[in-house]
C-alpha cells in the first residue's frame, strides 16, 4: 500500500465543521491580546502560556480553556482572533469552514454579544479575499442554565443572517442534551441547522447520541464515536446520511488511540465521518495534521483520506451547488496529483 504523504493532505481541499474559534487562541496572540488590554494572565513569555496547556480529560481542559478568554474584550479582538484561524484554514486548503463560537463564555464576563459577534464576522467577510467560505455556528455551553440558553438565542436572533445553525458544547456530565431540547426546536423553528456535542467516554455516551439522533434531530454529531458501540444508531447515522465530525488529536488526551478504530469502523461502515481540529491551539495541531496523525497511525488508505475530505463537504451546511463546486475541485485534484 503507497504511503499517503503529508504533501497529498496539505493540497486537498477540505472542510472544517468542528472547529471552536476560542480554541485557536494561540500563545502568542493571546500575550499580544493580554497586553493591548491590560489584562494580567500571570504569565509574561510563550513558554510559560504554553506550560499553562495541561490536561488530562475535558474537566481539566475546560478549567485553562475558559480563564484564557479573559483577554477577548473588544470587536477587534475577537477579528484578530477569527482572521488569525482562517489564515491558517487557507493554508491548510480549506475551502470552507463552519466556525463553533460561544458567546455565553463572552457574555457572563460582560462582552456583549453583538462585540462578539460583529468582530468574527468582521473576519469571516475578509477571508474571502484568501479563497475561504466561512460561516458561523453558534453553542450553547451546557454547564449553564437552559435558561441562559433561551436567553442567548434571543439574543442572536438580530443576527440570524449571520449564523447557520446551533450547536451545543462544554462540560456533558449530568448536562444530557434533551437539557436544551425546547431551545433546540426554538432554533429549527427560527430556520437553524443543528448539531452537538457528544463527547467520547462520558458517562451515559450512547443515551446522550441516542437523544441527540432521535429525539433532538441533530443534523450531525460533534465527536461521537462511541456510537459504535450501539450497531443499530450507527446504521441509523449511516442510512440517514448525519455527519459525524470527529478530532483525533483532541482524542488522544483522553484516548491514546486517538478513536482512530473507531473512525475506521464507522468510515467503513458507510457512516459519513469527517476529521477536524477542534481546539487546535490547545491540542496540538491544524486540521492537517490531524489528518496526517489519523493516516500514519492507522495506515489510512488514499481511497479513505480522499473519502473523509468528500464526507467534510458531503455534511456541511451549505448549498447543493456549492458541495459540487467543491467535489469537483477534489476531482481535479485527484486527476492531478
Amino acid at each position: 500500500m503507497t504511503k499517503v504523504t503529508r504533501e497529498f493532505i496539505d493540497g486537498l481541499p477540505k472542510a472544517e465543521l468542528h472547529l471552536h474559534i476560542e480554541g485557536t487562541l494561540e500563545p502568542e496572540l493571546k500575550l499580544k491580546l493580554a497586553k493591548r488590554n491590560h489584562v494580567d494572565i500571570g504569565q509574561t513569555t510563550i513558554e510559560e502560556v504554553r506550560k499553562t496547556y495541561q490536561y488530562d480529560d475535558l474537566a481539566s481542559f475546560l478549567a485553562v480553556y475558559y480563564p484564557a478568554m479573559d483577554v477577548l474584550q473588544h470587536e477587534q479582538d475577537f477579528y484578530d482572533l477569527a482572521f488569525d484561524y482562517l489564515r491558517r484554514a487557507a493554508a491548510n486548503n480549506i475551502r470552507h469552514v463552519e466556525i463553533f463560537f460561544d458567546p455565553q463564555a463572552h457574555t457572563s464576563r460582560g462582552i456583549p454579544f453583538a462585540t462578539v459577534i460583529n468582530g468574527l464576522h468582521r473576519a469571516i467577510v475578509d477571508a474571502r479575499a484568501m479563497n475561504v467560505d466561512a460561516d458561523l455556528v453558534m453553542c450553547f455551553l451546557r454547564d449553564f442554565s437552559k435558561e441562559s440558553a433561551r436567553k442567548t438565542l434571543l439574543e442572536a436572533m438580530p443576527f440570524k443572517d449571520w449564523i447557520l445553525g446551533v450547536g451545543l458544547d462544554s462540560d456533558e456530565h449530568n448536562n444530557p442534551p434533551l437539557k436544551f431540547a425546547r431551545q433546540y426546536e426554538d432554533a429549527a423553528a427560527a430556520g437553524l441547522h443543528l448539531t452537538a456535542h457528544c463527547d467520547i467516554d462520558q458517562v451515559g455516551s450512547i443515551d446522550h447520541i441516542r437523544q441527540a439522533l432521535e429525539i433532538m434531530g441533530v443534523e450531525r454529531i460533534d465527536h461521537g464515536t462511541n456510537i459504535v458501540e450501539d450497531p443499530d444508531l450507527v446504521a441509523f447515522v449511516a442510512n440517514h446520511g448525519i455527519g459525524m465530525t470527529t478530532c483525533p488529536l483532541s482524542n488522544s488526551f483522553v484516548s491514546p488511540e486517538m478513536k482512530g478504530d473507531e473512525i475506521k469502523e464507522l468510515l467503513g461502515k458507510g457512516v459519513k465521518v469527517c476529521v477536524n481540529s477542534d481546539d487546535p491551539a490547545y491540542f496540538g495541531g491544524y486540521v492537517n495534521d490531524n489528518y496526517a496523525a489519523l493516516a500514519d497511525q492507522f495506515s489510512l488508505t488514499r481511497d479513505q483520506v480522499i473519502q473523509i475530505a468528500r464526507n467534510s463537504f458531503d455534511v456541511s451546511w451549505i448549498s447543493d451547488e456549492k458541495k459540487a463546486l467543491y467535489q469537483a475541485q477534489i476531482d481535479d485534484y485527484i486527476a492531478n496529483n
